[in-house]
C-alpha cells in the first residue's frame, strides 16, 4: 500500500486530504487548502451576470502564483486573494505542479465553522492544481462540492494500518510527534512548538487545544464556528464601527467602547464597500486590459529582438571574419616579399662569392706565373713576354679596384612594416546605423535613427585591394552590405602628395582604379564618394598611400622600335638592325631624384651605343640624342663590360653620367624639366640588359650579361655634395 501514499495526498499541502472535496474535473482537494486557493473574479464574470447576457461559463487559464501575479491572462485581467479560513499549512515543496499558498500579513479571526460553513467572498474562483481548470463558485461556495467520503474511509485504513502518530505541522527539519491540535487555528503542535508559536497568553489563552487524535476527529466532525468578536467570543459581529473601521459586537456598543462613534448595520456596510470596490475594480480591470495587451507586445518583442540579434551578430561575425581573411591573405604576401628579399640577399652575396673566387683563383695563378717567370735567367726570353705580363698585372688589379672588394648587400633587412593606418582603422571600426529605443516609451516599437535617404550610403575602402607600386596606386572600395540606394557612380580624389588640396583623378561607374604618374616617395591621401541624381554621398575615411622611395622597371615592348629583340622578362634587349634603334624604360619621372645603371654585355666597338633620358615621343629609328626629345651620353670609355650610370636629378633639374664609378665630367645637362624615361639606342653589334637588382639574368651568350641595376640609391658623394650645395 506504499505505493498509494501518494494518491492520498494533497497538492497543495502535501498532506493526507483533510474533508477532502471533489472537483468537476475529478480532482480532490482538502477543504481548506480548496478555501486558501480561492480567488475573487468580477462582477461581470459572475454566474449571474452570464447567465443575463447569455453567455455559458467558460474555464480560467491557470493562475501563475509562483510568480505572485494578481491577475489572469484570460480573464478580465484582475483577480484577489481570499481570505484563509484557517490557518495555513507548510507548503509542500515536492508538489508536482509548484502550487504555494502564500500566508496572509495577519492571523484570520476566530471562527467555529468549518471550511464549508465559513462565508466564501462572493464570484470566487477556483483553479485546480493538477490540471488548472478553473471554474466560479456559486452562491453556495464550497459546500457546493461533494465530499469524498471513499477516500476519507482509505485514509483512515490506511493510517490505522500504519498506526502513524500525528506529526507537528510547526516542525521546521524532522517533525517531532504532535502532543496537542488548537481547535481554532486547526494546527497539530508538539510541546516546543506550542510553547514558541502558541504560548497560553492573550488572544490564544482561549483557545482551545486537545489531544491529537481528537483533534484529528473533531477536525472532520465538529461544526466550524461562524465569525464571532475577539474580545465577546460568544457574541457574533452585528455591527459596524465606521470611525474605527471594523466589525464589532452589541455588547462591545453596550461597554461603551465604541458608544461615541458612529455604527452602521454590517449588512449595509458590507453592500456598500462590494459596491465601492467594485467601481474601484473597473478603472483597474480598463488597466489590466491595456496592461495584458502590452504584455503580449512586449512577449512579441521579445522574438523579434532575439531574432534580430542572431541574424545581426551572424552579419557582424561574417564581416570580421572577412577581415581577417583579408589580413591573413596580406600576412602571406608580406611574408613571401620578405622570403624573396631573403633568397635575393643569399644569391646576391653567393654570387658575388662565386665572382671573387674565379678571379682571385686568376689573380693567384697570374701570380704564380709571373713568379716562375721572374726566375728565369734568359733575358731575351723574358723581354719577350714582360710588357704583356706588366700590361695583364696592372689590367688586372685594376679590376680589383673601387668596389670590387665591398659586399654588394647588406645584412640587414631593409623593410619596415607599417601597421598604424591600420591600427588606426581597427580602433575606429563601429556601426555607421544603429537601432536605439524610441523617447517615448509608449510606442512599443523601435524606430531606426537614420532614416532612408535617396543619396547613396557612403562607400567602404576596401584595404585589403588597395596597394601602390613604383609612383602608381591602385584603390578598390564598394557600397556598404547593408546600403539600400544604388549609386550611378563615383568620384576618387588625391592630394598633390604634399597635403595640398584634394583633385579628382576618376569619375565613372568602375570600383576599382589605378591612378600612374605619381611621384616617387611621396605621400598621398586619398577619399572616394557616391552619387546619383539626388546628390553626392559623404566622403570615405582617407586612405594614407606611400609610393616607392626608387624605381624599380624594365624595357616597355609597347614603345619600342619593332626591331628592338627582348628577353628575360623585358629585361635584356637586343637589336636585329644595324643601324640605331631605340628603347624606352616602363617608369617615367617628374620629380626627385633617380638613379640607375647599365652594363654592356656584348660590343665591338663600333658604332657607339647611347645612354639616356627621352620624352616618350622621341625618335625611335635614329640614335639616342639626335633629336631634341633626348639627352644622352654616346661616346667615351663605353667599353665591353662597362657600367654606365645614370643620374636625373629633377629637384635640381640636372643629368650626370658615370662610367665605372667615375663622374663624367661635370654636369652633362641642366634645365632638364618635365616626364622623362629612361632611354638606350643600340644596333646588332650591343646586346643591353635592363635587370633590376633582386633578378637574375640568364643569357644563351657566352659573354656576360649587360645588366640595369635599378631600385638604387642615389651615390653618396652626390648626395653629401647636393646636401652642401
Amino acid at each position: 500500500m506504499e505505493e498509494m501514499e501518494e494518491e492520498l495526498k494533497c497538492p497543495v499541502c502535501g498532506s493526507f486530504y483533510r474533508e477532502p472535496i471533489i472537483l468537476p474535473c475529478s480532482h480532490n482537494l482538502c477543504q481548506a487548502c480548496a478555501r486558501n486557493i480561492l480567488v475573487q473574479t468580477p462582477e461581470s464574470e459572475s454566474p449571474q451576470s452570464r447567465r443575463a447576457s447569455g453567455s455559458g461559463v467558460s474555464d480560467y487559464d491557470y493562475l501563475d502564483l509562483d510568480k505572485m501575479s494578481l491577475y489572469s491572462e484570460a480573464d478580465s485581467g484582475y483577480g484577489s486573494y481570499g481570505g484563509f479560513a484557517s490557518a495555513p499549512t507548510t507548503p509542500c515543496q515536492k508538489s508536482p505542479n509548484g502550487v504555494r499558498v502564500f500566508p496572509p500579513a495577519m492571523p484570520p479571526p476566530a471562527t467555529h465553522l468549518s471550511p464549508a460553513l465559513a462565508p466564501v467572498p462572493r464570484n470566487s474562483c477556483i483553479t485546480c492544481p493538477q490540471c488548472h481548470r478553473s471554474l466560479i463558485l456559486d452562491d453556495r461556495g464550497l459546500r457546493g462540492f461533494p465530499k469524498n467520503r471513499v477516500l476519507e474511509g482509505v485514509i483512515d485504513r490506511y493510517q490505522q494500518s500504519k498506526a502513524a502518530a500525528l506529526k507537528c505541522q510547526l516542525c521546521e527539519k524532522a517533525p517531532k510527534e504532535a502532543t496537542v491540535m488548537c481547535e481554532q487555528c486547526d494546527v497539530f503542535y508538539c510541546d516546543p512548538c506550542r510553547l514558541r508559536c502558541h504560548p497560553p497568553r492573550g488572544p490564544l489563552a482561549k483557545h482551545r487545544l486537545v489531544p491529537p487524535a481528537q483533534g484529528r476527529v473533531s477536525r472532520r466532525l465538529s461544526p466550524r464556528k461562524v465569525s464571532t468578536c475577539t474580545d465577546h467570543e460568544l457574541e457574533n459581529h452585528s455591527m459596524y464601527c465606521v470611525q474605527c473601521k471594523m466589525p464589532v459586537c452589541y455588547q462591545c456598543l453596550e461597554e461603551g467602547k465604541h458608544s461615541s462613534h458612529e455604527v452602521k448595520a454590517l449588512g449595509a456596510m458590507w453592500k456598500l464597500h462590494k459596491s465601492q470596490l467594485s467601481q474601484a475594480l473597473n478603472g483597474l480591470s480598463d488597466r489590466a486590459k491595456e496592461a495584458k495587451e502590452f504584455l503580449v507586445q512586449l512577449r512579441t518583442m521579445v522574438q523579434q529582438i532575439q531574432e534580430n540579434s542572431v541574424e545581426f551578430e551572424a552579419c557582424l561575425v561574417a564581416q570580421c571574419d572577412a577581415l581577417i581573411d583579408a589580413l591573413n591573405r596580406r600576412k602571406a604576401q608580406l611574408l613571401a616579399r620578405v622570403n624573396k628579399e631573403h633568397e635575393h640577399k643569399l644569391k646576391v652575396v653567393r654570387d658575388q662569392i662565386s665572382h671573387c673566387t674565379v678571379k682571385l683563383r686568376q689573380t693567384t695563378g697570374l701570380m704564380e706565373y709571373c713568379l716562375e717567370v721572374i726566375k728565369e735567367n734568359d733575358p731575351s726570353g723574358f723581354l719577350q713576354i714582360s710588357d704583356a705580363l706588366i700590361r695583364r698585372v696592372h689590367l688586372t688589379e685594376d679590376q680589383w679596384g673601387k668596389g670590387t672588394l665591398t659586399p654588394r648587400m647588406t645584412t640587414d633587412f631593409d623593410l619596415s612594416l607599417d601597421n598604424s593606418p591600420l591600427l588606426q582603422s581597427i580602433h575606429q571600426l563601429d556601426f555607421v546605423q544603429m537601432k536605439v529605443q524610441p523617447r517615448n516609451c509608449d510606442a512599443l516599437h523601435f524606430q531606426n535613427t537614420k532614416a532612408s535617404s535617396p543619396v547613396p550610403a557612403t562607400p567602404i575602402l576596401q584595404l585589403e585591394e588597395c596597394c601602390t607600386h613604383n609612383n602608381s596606386a591602385t584603390l578598390s572600395w564598394k557600397q556598404p552590405p547593408l546600403s539600400t540606394v544604388p549609386a550611378e557612380g563615383y568620384i576618387l580624389e588625391l592630394d598633390d602628395g604634399n597635403g595640398g588640396q584634394f583633385r579628382e583623378v576618376y569619375v565613372g561607374k568602375e570600383t576599382m582604379c589605378t591612378v600612374d604618374g605619381l611621384h616617387f616617395n611621396s605621400t598621398y591621401n586619398a577619399r572616394i564618394k557616391a552619387f546619383n541624381k539626388t546628390g553626392v554621398s559623404q566622403y570615405s575615411k582617407t586612405l594614407v598611400l606611400q609610393t616607392s622611395e626608387v624605381a624599380w622597371f624594365a624595357f616597355d615592348p609597347g614603345s619600342a622600335h619593332s626591331d628592338i629583340i627582348f628577353s628575360n622578362d623585358n629585361l635584356t634587349v637586343t637589336c636585329s638592325s644595324y643601324d640605331d634603334r631605340v628603347v624606352l624604360g616602363k617608369t617615367g619621372f617628374s620629380k626627385g631624384v633617380h638613379y640607375w645603371e647599365l652594363t654592356v654585355d656584348r660590343y665591338d666597338n663600333h658604332p657607339d651605343p647611347a645612354f639616356g633620358v627621352a620624352r616618350i615621343d622621341v625618335m625611335k629609328d635614329v640614335m639616342l640624342g639626335k633629336d631634341d626629345k633626348a639627352w644622352a651620353i654616346t661616346e667615351g670609355g663605353i667599353t665591353k663590360g662597362a657600367t654606365i650610370g645614370v643620374l636625373l636629378d629633377l629637384n635640381r633639374k640636372t643629368l650626370t653620367f658615370f662610367i665605372n664609378d667615375e663622374q663624367q665630367g661635370p654636369i652633362a645637362f641642366e634645365n632638364v624639366e618635365g616626364m622623362f624615361f629612361p632611354a638606350v639606342s643600340l644596333n646588332r653589334n650591343v646586346q643591353v640588359s635592363t635587370v633590376p637588382s633582386n633578378v637574375e639574368v640568364t643569357s644563351e651568350a657566352a659573354c656576360a650579361q649587360v645588366t640595369l641595376h635599378t631600385g638604387l640609391p642615389v651615390p653618396d658623394f652626390y648626395s653629401s655634395r647636393a646636401s652642401i650645395a
